[in-house]
């Protein structure tokens, strides 16, 4: 009797452990992939899930995003130059059966094909063009592994290069290039301004002599005006008061004065004015008379 119920409990604990052995717990990010006899069968999603034991086995499969850590490898660029590469690569499986069974290794397959096309991508450019192509770069790459593991069940969703290291010799001949480069900005930038200053003052003076010779010629002719004006008085007065002829002559002598400031070699008189020039030179003898000295000498003022 108690041998049989020492049978019983172990038969019972035996059934617990086999029990136990075919529950299974699938966490939120994984997906669960069930073999019976190593055949697939099914494909589970998070949560409690049973399987026959012994018969049944559960493959785990990580569905989150992943990254491939591509090694640094040296390159030779399009221009002969080597340089040191690095890159990272994101993927994401998008089927866990076929990332379980057609292909063995994905992380290290995804790695030597990102170095293989890597090297083939920045063998066809220049050492300036891979410096300054990252973005590029990255989208073909990218390009090229979502092509290659889209057989594999997952999804390449970025590529971003670490490093692209020439060599030390080189990196310091891009330092000496950028610096005369710089420099010669520089230059052009300051004799850009000694040209606008120099054509800014060239301008200044232009417009300042014109200024100048404005107000030369509105004073020449408001000058001229003014006399003009006196002349008309005159001739209009003289006529007007209709004077003796000696004192037109005396008139228009003062006015001829004004205008011809001592500088004039021609003078011109009006046609009314012909008909007293004998008196103009009556005039100008007694005038002579006047500044003549007592002992018969002319004096000038």
């Amino acid at each position: 009797m108690e041998a049989g119920i020492a049978v019983l409990v172990i038969m019972a604990m035996v059934i617990f452990v086999v029990a136990a052995t075919g529950i299974k717990i699938i966490r939120p990010w994984q997906k669960g992939l069930i073999e019976r006899l190593g055949k697939y069968q099914r494909t589970v999603d998070s949560g409690l899930t049973v399987i026959i034991p012994f018969l049944e086995k559960i493959i785990k499969v990580d569905m989150r995003e992943l990254v491939v850590d591509v090694p640094p490898q040296s390159v030779i660029t399009k221009d002969n130059v080597v340089v040191d590469v690095d890159a990272v690569v994101y993927y994401e499986v998008t089927d866990p059966v076929q990332v379980t069974y057609n292909v063995a290794d994905y992380y290290t397959a995804a790695t030597k094909l990102a170095q293989t096309n890597l090297r083939n991508l920045i063998g066809d450019l220049a050492l300036d063009e891979s410096l300054t192509s990252r973005e590029v770069i990255n989208t073909k790459l990218r390009q090229i592994l979502d092509d290659a593991t889209d057989k594999w069940g997952t999804k390449v969703t970025r590529v971003e290069l670490q490093r692209i290291e020439p060599p030390k010799d080189v990196t310091d001949a891009m330092h000496r290039q950028m610096k005369a480069e710089r420099e010669r900005r520089a230059m052009i930038l300051e004799a850009e301004g000694h040209k606008q200053s120099a054509i800014l003052k060239a301008e200044g003076d232009a417009e300042a002599i014109r200024k100048v010779a404005e107000a030369e010629k509105y004073k020449k002719l408001t000058i001229a005006k003014g006399e003009a004006e006196a002349v008309e008085t005159v001739y209009n007065a003289i006529h007007n008061g209709r004077p003796t002829n000696d004192l037109i002559a005396i008139k228009y002598l003062e006015a001829l004065q004004h205008m011809a400031d001592g500088r004039a070699t021609k003078i011109f008189l009006p046609y009314e004015a012909s008909g007293i020039l004998g008196s103009i030179a009556g005039v100008s003898e007694l005038l002579k008379e006047k500044l003549s000295t007592p002992g018969g000498e002319e004096t000038q003022e």
